[in-house]
């Protein structure tokens, strides 16, 4: 069986309603793949409150409140999003880099959120929604875990390799 070195991560990204609803799935998809990041689950879903509140746990509301945290989960609930396993080599750092600033108007251009979002946290707060930021990258490696775990079942995610990996990710048999 192949073993993959320990700097081979996964990490769980989800792109929002807004990115699904304004046709940004395509090109956010093909970012990562383009990156040599492997695509080891994918699927649309539209999430229910349980599934919301698993995903935005109690720890969003320490950090920023419980009124934001009900904004999030109403957003996340509000259509259909995507939910992608993504593994590679320190994944999780990557595919934060790509993603940019979770607040899209400090997000740097060349990030996915610099060049398709500008959206504030003060507008947002304005308008007592949550913030139009496109895409949700897990934070570390426990959090990817606890997060590909509320999305996906095991059967659900890949064991195949592409032969774009064949040039970032090493596999010792």
């Amino acid at each position: 069986m192949a073993q993959h070195s320990e700097s081979i991560e996964r990490t769980l990204v989800l792109l929002k309603t807004d990115a699904v609803n304004r046709g940004l799935v395509g090109e956010i998809l093909h970012r990562f793949e383009r990156t040599g990041l492997k695509i080891i689950g994918l699927k649309m879903v539209w999430s229910d409150k349980d599934t919301a509140m698993k995903h935005y746990t109690e720890d969003v509301s320490r950090r920023r409140g419980e009124k934001v945290r009900e904004r999030m989960i109403k957003m996340i609930t509000s259509g259909p999003i995507i939910a992608i396993a993504i593994e590679g080599v320190e994944a999780v750092e990557v595919v934060r880099k790509m993603v940019g600033t979770t607040e899209p108007k400090q997000a740097a251009p060349g990030t996915i959120r610099g060049d398709y979002a500008h959206v504030s946290f003060t507008y947002a707060d304005a308008n007592e929604i949550g913030i139009f930021n496109l895409i949700h990258a897990s934070a570390n490696i426990e959090e990817a875990a606890q997060e590909i775990g509320v999305w996906f079942n095991d059967f659900e995610l890949q064991d195949y390799h592409p032969d774009y990996t064949r040039h970032t990710i090493t596999i010792k048999e």
